[in-house]
């Protein structure tokens, strides 16, 4: 078993480089599907999460290569499609794949998607988008089969939430249905220009970007193209809590400022000063001590994200005053909460509301990663704690950080990885 021993107190001083995004990365992979010919995904983070959209995509028969952040993905000679239960349960991202399969192969048939239990995130807007687009969707314990008669439809869709899942599926199905389709109500966030960008470069014809209603007009194919994956910015927005909390001075790079600004006045009322330098470097410097972040809601982009909440809210816990969380996304976003009160923590929470009162000091504790962000929270939090913090359940932070361990510790934090017998 893996564990992160974290002594805290160390404030964080130098530069990190900020790698490709996850929520880009994932989409983008399913997106080779639709290619008839190879793909070039560069900057691509090595993930676990990224590891299982390889495995589906070798499920399927495509030939993958990945070498260092680059991912070549040869889809001429995909034969299959259906995606068995153990790869979709691995990660919640999976049900990507179904816009892609269909509008390739004429049919799919996935499981339900696994990953971090966030509380209920039902596919039912995908399906019934799919459906305006002409696929025939049948759901039989915990299966989904999906069929086209001929060929997918372009269609006039408006979805009753920026869902960006339900979104990234319209556009893979939609790219080479027959006539146009115009999207309404889409999420606006920028993993979602990144894929329009990728699908424009292998000859799709997207119009709208960042405006809400994207126009696909359908394309008989798609040839494979080279691209390049943007910065992630929830990495970014967890490193910048990592400072906060330890009275920090860092540089981003390769990392543009304007995806990340939605958490940028949260940090600035705890009296962090956030200011950019040379393109893609992002500067922050801390006081001593944060003040209160005041009232932060998770919103849709281009509201607060709600995948940076918690390690911000980690940060809160040794803020003076007192700090309120709303979560505007997910239902069941707060398990992490349990454990930060190990350590010290002051937080109350009342279904989707967290109200953190700062303390003086945080102490070193035993804390098992409860999800993705949740473990994200808690290392934020081991890095201010007094003593030595021991994080279990590493495979959830492997999912979305890349060499977090090699990152923090190239700033000055004191924190290694180890692997203790079971």
């Amino acid at each position: 078993m893996d564990t992160l021993m974290i002594r805290g107190g160390n404030r964080l001083e130098g530069e990190i480089p900020i790698h490709g995004a996850k929520n880009s990365a994932l989409p983008l992979l399913a997106a080779t599907l639709l290619v008839q010919g190879v793909s070039e995904i560069h900057n691509c983070p090595r993930l676990s999460d990224v590891k299982a959209s390889i495995a589906i995509l070798r499920h399927l028969g495509c030939r993958v290569e990945q070498q260092e952040d680059t991912v070549t993905v040869d889809s001429t000679a995909l034969c299959g499609s259906a995606i068995p239960d153990t790869l979709m349960r691995e990660m919640r991202s999976s049900i990507v794949f179904l816009g892609a399969i269909v509008a390739r192969c004429g049919e799919a048939v996935l499981t339900y998607p696994g990953g971090c239990e966030l509380g209920p995130r039902p596919i039912d807007l995908h399906l019934a988008a799919l459906r305006r687009l002409g696929v025939t969707v049948e759901e039989c314990h915990g299966y989904i089969r999906c069929r086209v008669a001929r060929r997918l439809r372009g269609a006039e869709i408006a979805l009753s939430f920026p869902s960006v899942g339900a979104t990234e599926n319209v556009l893979l199905a939609a790219c080479t249905a027959e006539g146009t389709t115009v999207l309404r109500h889409a999420a606006r966030e920028p993993e979602i220009g990144d894929l329009c960008d990728f699908l424009n470069a292998c000859g799709a014809r997207i119009t709208g970007g960042d405006s809400g209603t994207l126009v696909i007009e359908g394309v008989p194919r798609l040839q494979g193209a080279r691209h390049r994956v943007m910065a992630d910015r929830i990495e970014a927005a967890t490193y910048l809590a990592a400072a906060a909390v330890t009275g920090g001075t860092l540089t981003l790079t390769g990392c543009p400022a304007l995806p990340v600004s939605p958490v940028f006045p949260a940090l600035e009322q705890a009296g962090c000063r956030l200011y950019t330098g040379a393109p893609e470097r992002l500067h922050i410097r801390a006081p001593a001590r944060l003040s209160r972040v005041g009232t932060v809601r998770t919103m849709p982009y281009p509201g607060f994200p709600t995948d940076g909440a918690a390690p911000l809210l980690a940060a809160a816990c040794v803020g003076r005053g007192t700090s309120v969380f709303v979560e505007n996304i997910f239902e069941n976003r707060y398990k992490y909460v349990d454990e930060l009160t190990r350590m010290g923590a002051r937080i109350q929470v009342d279904g989707r509301v967290a109200v953190v009162e700062g303390v003086d000091a945080l102490q070193g504790a035993t804390v098992a990663c409860t999800d993705l962000r949740g473990g994200a929270a808690l290392v934020v939090a081991a890095l201010a704690a007094g003593g030595e913090s021991r994080v279990t359940e590493l495979g959830h932070l492997d999912r979305g950080y890349e060499d977090l361990t090699g990152c923090l510790a190239a700033v000055g934090a004191a924190i290694r990885r180890q692997t203790i017998p079971d």
